[in-house]
């Protein structure tokens, strides 16, 4: 009897979606998919308007990563205004926007990893979903609640010092920033009264990579053979192969590490990367377009940038990176849930990142913007929190937008999410004839894994319960589970 299970919405994620599971007659996996059900038209809202609203503009795209999109689009109109691609702004401009973005990603990493990941981790996969959430561990670890909570809150001090704001700032500007970094705010982030100063954000960040690898130690065989499966990899990486979140040329390695995209100019990613669309989803699937839609396809985010650098350009982070690296000897990592590893790598970065940001006395001082030539057309790319994030915008002789593309780090993530998705669920519902919430759940850490922002633009009001419908070939209800 074949069966399709659905899981509506996908929770603990930002955004909505659904998964759908086809159950064959034997009882086992035949398709699994995961479904973007709301329609992103940003590329749309935004033609007609003057290019230097974009940078306010596209960052409603998400009230979770806004200073990704705000700094992605104000690169691009970089270019626009003349300024260059990156290092053609003034110190003061790229450090404070670099301030800005790490700031931006520790707490974003702190946010996913404390109050979406940690429940699956402390009270397990199949855990009672009343305490498998962030008040059960603020009830149960207060300890450990409280550290994700202020470390989320220090980072988005720091966006709210560089960008104006905490939520859908105003920093960045077409050439450069808006403002320098204030004595009084810079003291505030390097001697604040415990626990909000960087000193012990730098120690927290360590804490929780310690927590993950001894989590992993204990529980190697679900963290190891959880989803794992070959793919490529692609993130932007410093001219001279670091790590950079914030600027650098596109690398594409495969599952073996071997470069397939040789550090070329993001102002030419239209050459090497295409889109497929899906009648299923909204959301687009993006491949190497050397390498075709099958074979082209690619990861994003912490785990692919950790596959992609050479070294981490801070002590503390680079001296996890060799432990990470050297788990694999030294090859590429294709396992899904390390991604929490390189998440929490990159927690530690970060938090090195602004300690060093924060003594640099350009922030306080000197020229705010540069310009030059206009130009007709521009890219701008950077590492967001879930990946590599691509805006694209051309203007017409108005100065009005009317070409707008972007490409989201869910949207690079959107084929490996549903190769996780059909892994977990053959793993987890194969000759299974009961819908469990363990087995719901377990999908739904796959996708957790890559810390889905899923629509990038609508929100629901109200209540969203889950229900899941176990349907037998006749149409008949063989099973419901709602929540």
């Amino acid at each position: 009897m074949e069966k399709k299970i659905t899981i509506e919405p996908v929770t603990r994620v930002e955004g909505h979606g659904k998964v759908t599971i086809h159950i064959d007659k034997e009882g086992n996996v035949s398709q699994s998919r995961l479904h973007i059900v709301e329609f992103r038209g940003f590329e749309r809202f935004v033609q007609g308007r003057p290019y230097w609203e974009a940078p306010v503009l596209v960052q409603r795209l998400c009230g979770i990563c806004p200073v990704s999109h705000h700094l992605a689009a104000a690169k691009a109109l970089d270019v626009i205004v003349g300024a260059g691609t990156g290092d053609g702004l003034t110190p003061t401009g790229e450090k404070m926007r670099r301030l800005m973005h790490y700031g931006q990603m520790f707490q974003s990493h702190a946010l996913h990893f404390f109050h979406l990941v940690s429940p699956d981790l402390l009270f397990g996969v199949d855990g009672d979903p009343a305490i498998r959430n962030v008040i059960g561990v603020a009830k149960k670890f207060p300890d450990l609640a409280v550290q994700g909570v202020m470390m989320r809150k220090y980072g988005q001090e720091i966006i709210k010092a560089t960008a104006g704001k905490k939520i859908h700032g105003t920093g960045a500007i077409p050439g450069g920033i808006n403002k320098h970094l204030t004595q009084d705010e810079k003291d505030s982030f390097i001697n604040g009264a415990d626990p909000m100063n960087i000193e012990k954000m730098v120690s927290w960040a360590q804490d929780a990579v310690n927590f993950l690898k001894a989590y992993h130690k204990d529980n190697k065989e679900f963290i190891d053979g959880f989803a794992a499966f070959p793919s490529n990899h692609l993130s932007l990486v410093r001219k001279d192969g670091a790590l950079d979140l914030y600027h650098g040329v596109l690398r594409a390695v495969d599952a073996n590490g071997k470069k397939i995209l040789h550090d070329v100019d993001y102002q030419d990613y239209l050459e090497y990367i295409n889109e497929e669309v899906r009648d299923w989803s909204y959301m687009k699937f993006p491949f190497l377009t050397e390498y075709g839609k099958s074979e082209g396809w690619y990861r994003v985010g912490p785990l692919a940038r950790l596959n992609t650098c050479e070294f981490i350009p801070t002590p503390l982070a680079q001296k996890e990176f060799e432990i990470y690296k050297a788990y694999t000897n030294g090859k590429p990592n294709n396992m899904s849930m390390h991604m929490h590893w390189a998440r929490l790598i990159e927690l530690l970065h970060s938090a090195e990142m602004i300690k060093d940001l924060l003594n640099d006395p350009d922030l306080m001082k000197g020229e705010l913007v540069t310009k030059g030539t206009k130009q007709k057309e521009g890219v701008g790319l950077i590492e967001a929190p879930r990946g590599t994030l691509f805006h694209h915008y051309r203007i017409n002789e108005h100065d009005q937008i009317e070409m707008a593309n972007l490409i989201v780090s869910t949207t690079n993530n959107n084929e490996p999410m549903n190769v996780a998705v059909n892994y977990a669920a053959k793993q987890f519902m194969n000759g299974q004839e009961k819908i469990t919430e363990g087995m719901m759940n377990a999908v739904e850490v796959a996708i957790r894994a890559y810390d889905p922002c899923l629509s990038c633009a609508t929100h629901a009001i109200g209540q969203m319960p889950l229900e899941v419908v176990l349907i037998g070939a006749n149409n008949q209800i063989i099973d419901r589970k709602r929540r």
